[in-house]
C-alpha cells in the first residue's frame, strides 16, 4: 500500500506537468460574446464562408482564401475569438485572427497578429504573436515575433485567442492565460492609431511552415478552420475622450497580477521555441525595447 501510494504522489504532478497553472483571473468573462453579423462583415472570399449555428467557417483552396473583418475601428479594447484549427498537412496555410490599419493606412500600418502557422504531418502547430508598427509593407516590416507550441493539440476542440490592446500594453492571451506581454516603451515601438479587427486563411507557403520548407499542397484541400465566440470590447475609434481603456488583470491601471506573471513565464519557459529579442542574428537597433 505504502508503494501504491507512493507511485500515485509521483503520478498527480506529471499528469498536470504539461497544463499551466490557473491564472486566477479571467478577463473573457468580462466581455458579452456577440454574433458574427453583429460585429463583423466578410471582407473577401464570400463564397468561402459558411455561418452555422453561430460558428463561422472559413476555407482555403486552390481558388481563394477567405477573410472577414470588424465594422467598427478600435483604439484599444479586448478582442478574441474561439477558433479550431484543421488536422492533417496544412504546411504553407496561415490561420489569423489580428488587428491592422493596413486599409486606412496602405503601406505604412500598424498591425499586431495571432497566427497559426501551417504544419505538415505529426508536427505541432506554431502559434505566432508579432507586432508591427508603420510596417511598409514592401519587405522592410520589423517583425516582433514570438513564437509558441501550445500545450494542448488546437485541432480537437475550439479554445480562446485573444489580444488586449491598451495604450500603455499589448497582451497575448490563450484560454485567458497570459502567454506574452509587450509594453510600451516608446510611441516609435508601439501601435496608438486606431486598428480594426480581422481573421483571415490564406496561402503563405513562401515562408509559413519551416520558413518556406514545405508549401501548401491542394490535394489536401480544402483547408477549413472554425470561429466562434467572437468578442472585441473597449474604446472606439469613436468613443469620448474619456473612454477607459480595458485590463487584462483585477487592476483598472492595466498589468498583470503576481500569480498571471508566474504562469506566462511557464507559458514561455515550457512553450516558447522563438524569440525574436533572443534571435542574434537580427539587427537589435531595429528592435530598441530589446534592450529597454
Amino acid at each position: 500500500m505504502a508503494l501504491l501510494l507512493f507511485l500515485l504522489i509521483l503520478l498527480v504532478p506529471a499528469s498536470n506537468a504539461d497544463w499551466p497553472p490557473s491564472p486566477g483571473y479571467w478577463p473573457s468573462s468580462k466581455f458579452r460574446s456577440m454574433s458574427f453579423y453583429k460585429g463583423f462583415r466578410t471582407l473577401w472570399g464570400p463564397q468561402h464562408q459558411s455561418l452555422d449555428q453561430h460558428a463561422l467557417t472559413i476555407w482555403l483552396d486552390r481558388t481563394s482564401g477567405s477573410g472577414f473583418k470588424s465594422v467598427r475601428p478600435f483604439r484599444s479594447g479586448y478582442f478574441g475569438a474561439s477558433i479550431k484549427l484543421q488536422t492533417g498537412y496544412t504546411a504553407g496555410v496561415i490561420t489569423a485572427f489580428y488587428l491592422s490599419n493596413s486599409e486606412a493606412h496602405p503601406g505604412y500600418h500598424d498591425e499586431v497578429d495571432i497566427e497559426f502557422l501551417g504544419t505538415t504531418f505529426g508536427k505541432p502547430y506554431t502559434l505566432q504573436t508579432n507586432v508591427y508598427i508603420r510596417g511598409s509593407g514592401d519587405g522592410k516590416i520589423i517583425g516582433r515575433e514570438m513564437k509558441f507550441h501550445l500545450w494542448f493539440d488546437p485541432t480537437k476542440a475550439f479554445h480562446h485567442y485573444a489580444i488586449l490592446w491598451s495604450p500603455k500594453e499589448i497582451i497575448f492571451l490563450v484560454d485567458d492565460v497570459p502567454i506574452r506581454r509587450y509594453p510600451r516603451k516608446s510611441v516609435a515601438t508601439f501601435p496608438l492609431r486606431p486598428m480594426w479587427v480581422y481573421g483571415s486563411i490564406w496561402d503563405a507557403s513562401s515562408w509559413a511552415t519551416e520558413d518556406g520548407k514545405y508549401k501548401a499542397d491542394y490535394r489536401y484541400q480544402p483547408f477549413v478552420a472554425k470561429y466562434t465566440n467572437f468578442k472585441a470590447g473597449g474604446c472606439s475609434a469613436y468613443s469620448p475622450t474619456w473612454c477607459r481603456p480595458v485590463s487584462a488583470s483585477p487592476f483598472r491601471s492595466g498589468g498583470l497580477t503576481q500569480q498571471q506573471y508566474r504562469v506566462m513565464r511557464w507559458v514561455q519557459t515550457n512553450h516558447l521555441v522563438y524569440d525574436y529579442c533572443k534571435d542574434y542574428k537580427r539587427d537589435h537597433s531595429l528592435t530598441p525595447e530589446c534592450w529597454r
